[in-house]
């Protein structure tokens, strides 16, 4: 009977060294798997923690409020929130003719005229005595406030703001006949504004 090269002994250790490192390497190749895994969790994690950037408007608060200024609200903002910020308004303001409901469009005008006065055609605040009722003439689109237009016929402060919006993109209107392309003016509103407006 031939004698084996090693020993029961030696052959008892090399079995438990095989299965240590068997149970080490199912540990190292377990691990590995894992981690992409929980890398992927981590970065779906952050995106969907990332902040979305609101959007600002920036309105410029005129006529009977207390501290007149350019003022910066988030879009969705109304112009009660553009008074609130400008301090709100005087004892001699005519809320009446101001929208407070209605929302802010960037780059436009808040007036908030004082009792028995009308806002000037000039776009900004006006001073007592000055200003320039309807008998004075037709609105001109290209520098008439959000007051002159909310008061025509048939407009009302939405579409105000948006002819407002439309002389801020396209600039000074060259005819009467581009209120047609302002949402909420058709041609019927049109043909009742004609004699009411000039460019």
């Amino acid at each position: 009977m031939s004698q084996l090269p090693f020993t029961r002994r030696q052959a008892l250790a090399g079995a438990l060294a095989l299965a240590a490192v068997l149970v080490v390497a199912g540990r190292f190749i377990a691990h590995s798997e894992a981690r992409p895994q929980e890398a992927v969790v981590e970065t779906v994690v952050t995106e969907a923690a990332a902040p979305v950037e609101p959007t600002e408007v920036v309105v410029h608060v005129v006529g009977a409020v207390r501290s007149p200024g350019l003022y910066l609200l988030v879009e969705g903002s109304r112009v009660a929130d553009a008074l609130a910020l400008a301090g709100g308004a005087e004892g001699k303001a005519d809320l009446a003719g101001v929208n407070l409901a209605a929302p802010l469009v960037d780059g436009t005008q808040v007036l908030v005229p004082r009792r028995g006065e009308t806002a000037a055609a000039g776009g900004g605040a006006s001073s007592p005595g000055t200003g320039s009722g309807s008998s004075a003439g037709p609105v001109r689109l290209s520098t008439a406030t959000l007051a002159e237009l909310d008061a025509l016929p048939g407009v009302g402060p939405v579409t105000a703001q948006r002819i407002l919006q439309y002389r801020e993109t396209h600039g000074p209107f060259r005819t009467v006949e581009e209120l047609d392309a302002v949402p909420g003016i058709g041609p019927a509103r049109l043909e009742q504004l004609r004699e009411l407006v000039v460019p």
